[in-house]
């Protein structure tokens, strides 16, 4: 070969390697890329990944996004011949292919444009079509993809269209026809990055302005008001304490999209028939993760909201999961953590029928119950810290739940057959639970009749030394995690199958009201909400009042106050909930 042609074809190769490095490429050179593209896949037995290594990594550098579809086709067919000539090929295609999941920070701006939108689908149709044809003919390459995907997904400080568009991809991979291969990796992937950005949102963040207010004294000063249409407005003073709250907060508007598409997926695997197989894999991430990440506040919200979409096989799956945790675990916080979970998702979820959530409350009472028949020693918070957990469980349960259970004769007889036993036990749980729950329980097992011990004195305090010596550093004493939850987009998927403390409460304050006077209860401050709920009497059953308190707007709840859940230091100025604390003229 002369110098000359040596150096022509040198000088050739220089501009096929630059060819699609131009920003806008008139129609000659598009056509020219795509007769480059279409020759090179034909000639790949060709190529030598050290002699061409420029060529290949310039061509494999590709952004998709950048081109027409004419140059995406080409691309994607050079991609597959390089893959399945070689297997030194295979990562590097599949990564590529991977890079291709997020734009270009220059088309940020355009994804919400019909232009954007229209280029997004292109894009992403011919990444999976070329993925399942790399998996058809090189039967290893999902376990390599299932690597690339994980090492290569997005931090937490990512803006929020790129680590949309990139879990979008990861759900399309989960229910695409590689799903049976990737799926599980896909799941667990997303789950550990909600509880990335979840523990990533600090209380302080949201308790900012007065450190002496709860999340929910806040949020009752929010709501405080004349409500005349119900729902509507609801939702309009929700908003407003909502982006009160987060409209500054990255990390939560990041989290709070990441759970919408989450759900949007779960009911897209619930038409298909796929929810039962999908639920198994975020249960197993749960328990690795969600239930040991002691400060996670929103991301536990997708288990509820699977839970929620098949109530007898999810729903229950979930709540016997979290019993046999309380029940079997060598880890008294793990064991902690569960019953805190378990007493939390009986009490909000409102899918879960009342004979349902009555077995698992009779089940803690007989474990509470053979707990105490092998003791014999008095109050010691520390060392029997489960027990007390379970107690404060069972107890916070049927604040949300007795009216409803006790209405039926046989789960009445079941409960009064332990509890009695158990509140009077020399181990006290009424002085070591949270005072704040025990006051309600109490008041409410008045109530409904419910014949527990009457010696107790209210002390007008949140919390105890006693409650705070057995929820430990951790404060497991005031985890309440299926809390109202404050995403605003999330709240709306969660709201129609959740119980609010006010639906609950209004119905007791009505029977206080008629049955009994101020004397014989503990003194409660409501917060003036200027609806009144009618009560048709006491035959009316709990789920009949749920339907009909499921469209008000107060979302209360008598979780108390979580600023110092997870970390911070105690503060001797704590108040009860704003819902349940002693009115000052009672101290």
């Amino acid at each position: 070969m002369s110098a000359q042609l040596l150096e022509a074809t040198l000088v050739q190769y220089e501009q096929l390697i630059v060819l699609h490095h131009s920003e806008r490429l008139v129609p000659e050179e598009v056509a020219l890329l795509v007769t480059c593209l279409k020759a090179l896949s034909g000639s790949v037995s060709c190529l030598d990944i050290v002699h061409h290594r420029s060529l290949i990594s310039s061509i494999l550098k590709m952004s998709m996004w950048n081109f027409g579809t004419d140059v995406m086709d080409a691309l994607m067919e050079l991609v597959i011949s390089l893959a399945t000539s070689s297997g030194q090929y295979v990562d590097l295609c599949l990564e590529m292919l991977v890079s291709n999941f997020m734009p270009p920070d220059s088309f940020i701006s355009l994804l919400n444009q019909p232009r954007g939108i229209l280029r997004k689908g292109q894009v992403i149709d011919r990444v999976h079509s070329t993925l399942i044809n790399i998996a058809e003919l090189v039967p290893l390459s999902p376990l390599r993809l299932e690597r690339i995907i994980a090492e290569r997904m997005p931090l937490i400080f990512t803006k929020e269209p790129l680590i949309l568009t990139y879990v979008e991809n990861m759900l399309k991979l989960e229910s695409g026809a590689i799903g049976d291969l990737v799926g599980r990796t896909m799941l667990v992937a997303i789950m550990d990055r909600l509880i990335d950005l979840d523990v990533d949102i600090a209380w302080d963040d949201i308790l900012q302005e007065d450190f002496t207010k709860g999340i929910f004294d806040m949020e009752l000063e929010d709501l405080e008001g004349p409500v005349d249409d119900g729902q509507q407005d609801g939702d309009e003073l929700q908003i407003s304490w909502m982006e009160r709250y987060f409209s500054g907060n990255l990390n939560a508007q990041k989290l709070d999209s990441l759970m919408v598409l989450s759900f949007e997926h779960l009911n897209f695997c619930k038409e298909s028939g796929r929810l039962s197989q999908v639920f198994d894999t975020l249960l197993q991430s749960f328990q690795q993760t969600v239930l040991t990440a002691y400060k996670s506040k929103f991301a536990q919200f997708v288990l509820f909201y699977a839970c929620s979409l098949d109530p007898e096989n999810c729903g229950r799956r979930f709540a016997d999961t979290l019993l046999h945790k309380f029940k079997t675990s060598t880890y008294p916080e793990w064991r902690m953590s569960a019953v805190a979970y378990l007493a939390s998702y009986l009490a909000r979820a409102k899918f879960l029928s009342i004979s349902s959530v009555a077995e698992y409350v009779e089940s803690l009472l007989e474990w509470c119950s053979t707990y105490c028949s092998n003791q014999s020693g008095g109050i010691n918070p520390k060392a029997h810290k489960e027990f007390y957990a379970g107690c404060q469980a069972m107890m916070y349960v049927l604040c949300f739940r007795m009216r409803s259970m006790l209405a039926i004769p046989r789960i009445r007889s079941r409960i009064s057959k332990h509890i009695e036993d158990i509140l009077r036990h020399p181990l006290s749980p009424l002085m070591v639970c949270l005072p704040s729950i025990v006051e309600e329980f109490l008041r409410l097992a008045k109530v409904t009749h419910l014949d527990v011990p009457d010696n107790f004195v209210s002390s007008g305090l949140l919390e105890s030394e006693l409650s705070m010596a057995f929820g430990g550093r951790e404060r497991l004493d005031m985890f309440f995690p299926f809390d109202p939850c404050l995403l605003m987009r999330s709240d709306r998927y969660i709201r129609p199958n959740f119980v609010y403390w006010s639906m609950v409460r209004s119905s007791y304050d009505n029977d206080d009201d008629e049955g009994t006077s101020d004397e014989d209860d503990i003194e409660i401050c409501t917060a003036g909400r200027g609806m009144n709920i009618a009560n048709d009497g006491a035959a009316r059953s709990y789920d009949q009042d749920l339907d009909e308190f499921d469209n008000e707007m107060s979302k209360m709840s008598i979780t108390p106050k979580v600023t110092q859940w997870f970390g911070g230091e105690l503060r001797s100025d704590m108040q009860m909930p704003s819902r349940i604390r002693p009115c000052p003229d009672s101290l």
